[in-house]
């Protein structure tokens, strides 16, 4: 048995904590990417090639849409679970059949969006699957937290999304109860018993997308489609404003200074604010075929002792415990 066998053996028992589940830590695209595959390059591109020659849940290099997992235990709720996921995008369904099965979660109590776009929303209609068969008047709706211009959106693109009568919607859709959220770091939430602070980020600089903030005992900051972070956000995930946060979750798109890629920090960029929020910890998200898992977290276990900042890649099935 290999060691990522075993350790994710260590996290599939682990089942009574509150935990953070990794769905997918890659870009909009995916790993590996079909063009590396179709029409190769001379050499190969390593990561593509190597992430099909290994099963995914021994392979850190396939990667799947950005997509994080709460698994919240309830302590006043006498440990009853609650399971919150942050986006669902166009790889959602392979990511239930890989890792909800794995880590036995049984259902979906609450969806959070940060944005409209498809790696973050595609995957709404596959949320039927999850619900009982029969009319609409049968089933309880998923309460689905977005921005309104991402529900304006979504009303557009998916209007048999939108609440209608059963007899307008002949065919078995989703069941959702959409709920709008302030792009405001002063307008928190509850979803599903849980606390969640808005971190209104540029991904673009005429686009907001949301990160956010959660966690009592523990401080957790989820950013995962950002270019530029406006100082209002920036502030209230720092020391001074929030406190020091345990844990920052961080998009790193590519790892090298942007060019043709005006939407997502790259590399050095993101270790560049991980100094600067000074988290106790930092995991980075959203990676491009670009980056090797093993090769980078060599290059960030020797960056962590020099700065004194714990910093790795995340993976695909990554599940952290955690108390928040």
């Amino acid at each position: 048995m290999t060691s990522r066998s075993r350790l994710l053996r260590m996290e599939k028992n682990d089942e009574d904590r509150t935990a953070l589940i990794f769905l997918g830590t890659g870009c909009s695209g995916a790993v590996p990417e079909f063009r590396c595959l179709l029409q190769p390059s001379d050499p190969p591109c390593h990561v593509c090639s190597q992430s099909l020659s290994l099963l995914p849940h021994l392979n850190p290099n396939y990667r799947c849409n950005t997509s994080l997992l709460i698994d919240y235990c309830c302590e006043e709720e006498d440990g009853r679970h609650y399971y919150i996921t942050i986006d669902v995008g166009k790889s959602f369904r392979e990511q239930v059949l890989r890792w909800f099965t794995f880590y036995k979660i049984p259902r979906i109590d609450s969806i959070i969006l940060t944005h409209e776009h498809a790696d973050a929303i595609h995957g709404l209609d596959d949320i039927r699957s999850f619900q009982p068969r029969g009319s609409a008047t049968d089933t309880n709706p998923l309460p689905v937290f977005l921005s309104q211009f991402t529900m304006e959106s979504i009303s557009t693109r998916f209007p048999y999304l939108i609440e209608k009568k059963a007899k307008q919607v002949p065919r078995r859709v989703s069941q959702l109860d959409w709920r709008i959220i302030e792009e405001n770091c002063d307008k928190q939430f509850i979803a599903s018993g849980l606390s969640f602070t808005p971190l209104p980020v540029m991904h673009g600089e005429d686009y907001v997308a949301l990160g956010f903030l959660f966690g009592h005992k523990s401080k957790v900051a989820y950013i995962s489609d950002v270019s530029r972070i406006p100082p209002s956000t920036e502030y209230a995930i720092s020391k001074e404003g929030a406190g020091q946060l345990d844990l920052l979750i961080l998009d790193t798109n590519i790892p090298f200074k942007r060019g043709l890629q005006p939407t997502h920090i790259c590399f050095p960029e993101a270790l560049e604010i991980i100094k600067r929020l000074c988290p106790k910890r930092a995991l980075l998200t959203g990676m491009t075929h670009d980056f090797d898992h093993h090769e980078y977290n060599e290059m960030l276990a020797e960056w962590s002792l020099r700065e004194g900042i714990h910093v790795q890649l995340a993976h695909d099935g990554l599940r952290l415990p955690i108390n928040l």
